[in-house]
């Protein structure tokens, strides 16, 4: 069994931290929901695992996360577990890539993300260049640091 940076809990602690600082930071400029890919990840490989206390830190990363941006609280942590229970099953049976699932998963929950941004809040043509830089941004980290 494969361990990422995700399974160690002080990682994950520090990593939520820095998500939060830079949502902070980038909510004020101009990208929102950044990182927020990498935090379903984690609430996925959370739940997964069964580490619960990290999962709550997870689940508050992504209310976090959404107060800020704007959105409905746990509107993010509901969609996460909307995917995990009938997206994700249904993905392991028609793709098995092992190396690109969770890749898969990003473009999945940004695409919710989408929806749950035009039905709450309305279209408009630089969300769209926003959800793209941050699915970007959001496989290069999971790429290289995780």
């Amino acid at each position: 069994m494969t361990r990422s940076n995700l399974d160690n809990p002080i990682f994950l602690f520090i990593f939520l931290l820095a998500v939060i600082t830079i949502n902070t930071i980038s909510s004020i400029h101009f990208l929102l929901l950044m990182l927020a890919g990498v935090c379903f990840i984690a609430f996925y490989r959370c739940i997964r695992k069964k580490y619960f206390y990290s999962l709550f830190f997870v689940v508050l990363t992504l209310v976090f996360i959404e107060i800020n941006s704007g959105l409905k609280p746990l509107s993010l942590t509901l969609l996460s577990l909307f995917i995990y229970i009938f997206i994700i099953p249904s993905t392991h049976r028609m793709i098995s890539f092992s190396t690109l699932n969770e890749y898969i998963y990003i473009l999945i929950f940004y695409l919710g993300v989408f929806l749950i941004w035009v039905m709450t809040i309305g279209m408009s043509d630089s969300f769209i260049a926003i959800i793209f830089v941050n699915i970007i941004i959001d496989l290069l980290f999971l790429g290289v640091f995780i």
